[in-house]
């Protein structure tokens, strides 16, 4: 096939943007989609044929900046007048322009292969969070008595013994991880200099997890405070970080970004926008997110590791969404972003220095 048989034979609705945002080409399927010709659009302002919900327009530009593909889930698309449609919108780099390509939702699809995966997984979290107790008890007893026997022994016996209580720690911190889905407290928000948290966070992963990587930072330091409960924050970053670090190669390299993006913005559960400008970036040169799970990487036991527990991206995503911020990812072999967007604190209120360490 030729190149404009393949591009006009793809499925699903399809766009190229030129450098400027306008529209250079559509297919069959897009022109469907937006029940307009590809005459019509063609030239056209991307923000003026459509009103794209999830900050689409200001990922346009970061594709441009990094050079990576990026995708966004579950965005709302709203066709000068015609019904919202939800889609998957994947952006990619195209010479100077960016290709987009829509895969909408339909609602018995979305049910079958997301809510019900999404009610099966918080089942499972809800049936761990009540036998997580009953366990931790005996673990306990078990690591104390693997204690007590290595005291009197020696060799591989010893060897065995201190197995014994290493895997039975390692279960009692998956255990943790999974109470924490039912136990964090709704978010406790002051006004926090962003750099304060990514410092703390920072010196402690290089003293522990991340010890074997170089973490480079590019701040920009005119950032004004977002609005967040520090502690939440700092775990947030902290289980980015260390997946970062877990993936890096020895002597890799992570980096940690801070920039302003005043054109990004997302729609909350109750239909109402909220503004999100401030962007963390945490980018390690590891070899990539696995395809078959790069849609599914903030559910709840998902993990490309082996022995992964799946638990902390999810955990990240559930503290997120409490903060009414949003988290993406976008990945390729030896780049992989993991992007948290904030808001802004309010203009009223003043950075509490007190607020990161003090609980």
């Amino acid at each position: 096939m030729t190149g404009p048989d393949v591009w006009q034979a793809l499925p699903i609705p399809a766009l190229v943007l030129d450098g400027a945002d306008r529209v250079a080409a559509v297919n069959g399927p897009a022109e469907g989609m937006f029940n307009r010709s590809a005459r019509s659009l063609t030239g056209r302002a991307f923000p003026a044929i459509l009103d794209l919900d999830g900050g689409v327009p200001a990922a346009t530009a970061r594709v441009r900046a990094t050079g990576a593909p990026l995708t966004l889930h579950e965005v709302t698309i709203r066709p000068a007048q015609a019904p919202a449609i939800r889609c998957e919108v994947h952006l990619a780099p195209l010479d100077d322009g960016v290709l987009i390509l829509m895969s909408p939702q339909d609602i018995a699809g979305r049910f079958d292969s997301t809510d019900h995966a999404r009610t099966a997984a918080r089942s499972a979290i809800g049936m761990a969070e009540m036998l997580a107790h009953e366990i931790k008890n005996p673990l306990a007893g078990i690591t104390g008595a693997a204690q007590l026997l290595g005291m009197g022994l020696a060799g591989e016996d010893l060897e065995l013994t201190g197995l014994i209580v290493a895997e039975s720690r390692r279960i009692v911190k998956l255990l943790e991880q999974v109470e924490q889905f039912g136990n964090l407290r709704p978010p406790d928000r002051h006004a926090i200099n962003i750099h304060d948290v990514l410092d703390r966070a920072r010196r402690s992963a290089l003293v522990g997890f991340a010890a074997h990587v170089d973490i480079v930072e590019k701040y920009d330091p005119s950032l004004p405070p977002t609005w967040a409960d520090p502690d939440q924050l700092l775990q947030v970053v902290l289980n980015l970080l260390k997946n970062a670090a877990q993936v890096a190669d020895p002597k890799g390299k992570v980096t940690i970004r801070t920039f302003y993006e005043p054109g990004l913005r997302v729609r909350r559960t109750d239909g109402t926008a909220a503004s999100l400008p401030l962007q963390v970036e945490i980018v390690d040169d590891g070899p990539g997110i696995p395809p078959a799970i790069a849609a599914s990487i903030f559910e709840p036991f998902v993990s490309g590791r082996e022995n992964g527990t799946g638990l902390g991206l999810a955990l990240v995503s559930k503290i997120v969404n409490d903060h009414d911020a949003w988290i993406s990812a976008s990945s390729m072999p030896g780049r992989t972003v993991m992007r948290l967007s904030l808001p802004l604190a309010p203009k009223d209120m003043k950075i509490d220095p007190q607020a990161i360490g003090a609980k």
